[in-house]
Order: structure tokens, then C-alpha cells, then sequence
């Protein structure tokens, strides 16, 4: 399917949906599922579903009045809840469902529903196989990506320039999880900065406080967060 052929799949999209006017003389409520990447006890949490229920406001769409959302939160790393909360989702039949994060989207990609998804905060799009291509994503999915293979390197680069004592750092992934795309980057921008560079991987707080334990037993030592993880969320360097 082409890019043109699922904007009009998505009509009821709230880009694309008609004035709210329209939902008063008669239109069906429409609803939408939306996957956060934060836990709901985050308080970060209520904040971006304002920003979200307030952008739809803007479009003419009122919770309640025309519109339904279905919310579920960040799992922590929890990937089967996260896959149950997709069934749940897709199985409410909404008109489109709106995913943050690379595993969330795959969760709801693997239901092989027809629901039209939407996802943002994906790392590798292609490599996950959400999408054939960035031109032309065809099935059901489209969205945003903010990341691309090369910003590894730079992301060493900065760690360098935030702490120039830095002489071993570790990148901290989820293997369930990351997409490794940025791995030829890093090791590739690794001895231009004389910085020696190992991969940790960890799959729940432990595995993050074993890697940053192993790596603090010696000076200089800086850390690396690599996306897409729950788990994995801020960055930081180890004097």
C-alpha cells in the first residue's frame, strides 16, 4: 500500500477527520489507541496525554463528545504485557492506533490487524520490519523515526566532549529490544576519540546496575543508553 492509499485508509485520523461539527449531526464516535512510552505513575505521563488530548482539541475533537482514547502505558520493559496490551488494543477496533516506541510498534505490528497504525520514537523502521521503505512504508503503518545508524558515532562524540577524561564507556542495550544499527558507528568513531568501546547488555535494572558496576571499578569510565528501551531512558558519564 502507498503512502497516498493509507493517508485515505486513515480518514478518521485526527489530520484527517472531519470538523467536529460533522460528529454532532449524527457521525459515529470515533476512538484511538495510543501506546505511551512512560509508565502511568511517570509523572511525566499525564503531561503528554494533555498534549496529546489538547492537539486533538485543536482539530475539533473532544474526548468524550466524539472521540474515545484508549490509553496503556510503558510497560518497563515487561515485553509480553507489552504484547498483550497490543491485543487488547487492536481488539477494541480502533480507527487508528497511535504507537511510542519501536517494541510497542512491533507488538501491535505482529497482531496483523487491520487497524492503521501510527508510530513515533522508532529507531530502525526497516530493520524491524514496520515498513518496506521510508518512501513507500506499505501495509498499515507509517510514522516518524528520529534516529538513523550514523548518530552513533556522534553520540560518542558527544559523551567525549561532556567528559574529555572519558577513556572506556559502554553502550547499555536492551537485546530484546535494539535494533544494533548503531554499532558499526560507534565502533567505527570509537579509537578517533581513544576511547575504548564495549557493548552491555541488560535486560531489566540488574543487568544496568551489573554493567555500570563492572565499568566503575576503574576511572574514566562513561555510559552510553541505547534507544529504543523503557528501560533504558537517560545517559550518563562515570568519574
Amino acid at each position: 500500500m502507498n503512502r497516498r492509499r493509507f493517508i485515505t485508509l486513515i480518514g478518521g485520523a485526527a489530520v484527517a477527520w472531519p470538523p467536529a461539527a460533522r460528529a454532532q449531526q449524527g457521525e459515529r464516535m470515533r476512538r484511538i489507541g495510543v501506546v505511551m512510552v512512560t509508565k502511568e505513575t511517570d509523572p511525566e505521563t499525564p503531561l503528554r496525554a494533555m498534549a496529546f488530548r489538547q492537539a486533538l482539541a485543536k482539530l475539533g475533537w473532544s474526548e468524550g463528545r466524539n472521540v474515545v482514547i484508549d490509553f496503556r502505558f510503558g510497560t518497563g520493559g515487561d515485553l509480553n504485557r507489552m504484547r498483550a496490551q497490543a491485543k487488547e488494543l487492536t481488539g477494541l477496533i480502533p480507527d487508528v492506533i497511535v504507537a511510542e516506541s519501536t517494541p510497542a510498534a512491533v507488538a501491535l505490528h505482529q497482531e496483523k490487524a487491520a487497524v492503521p497504525i501510527v508510530f513515533l520514537q522508532v529507531a530502525n523502521p526497516i530493520g524491524s520490519g514496520l515498513v518496506a521503505s521510508l518512501a513507500r512504508p506499505g501495509a498499515n503503518l507509517t510514522g516518524f523515526t528520529n534516529f538513523e545508524p550514523t548518530m552513533g558515532g556522534k553520540w560518542l562524540e558527544l559523551l567525549k566532549e561532556i567528559a574529555p577524561g572519558v577513556t572506556r564507556a559502554i553502550a547499555i542495550f536492551n537485546p530484546e529490544t535494539h535494533s544494533g544499527q548503531y554499532w558499526l558507528s560507534m565502533e567505527a568513531a570509537a579509537p578517533s576519540f581513544a576511547v575504548q568501546f564495549n557493548r552491555a547488555s541488560a535486560r531489566d535494572a540488574a543487568g544496568i546496575e551489573s554493567a555500570v558496576a563492572g565499568l566503575a571499578r576503574e576511572p574514566n569510565g562513561g555510559v552510553l543508553v541505547m534507544p529504543p528501551s523503557p528501560l533504558l531512558t537517560a545517559s550518563s558519564s562515570l568519574r
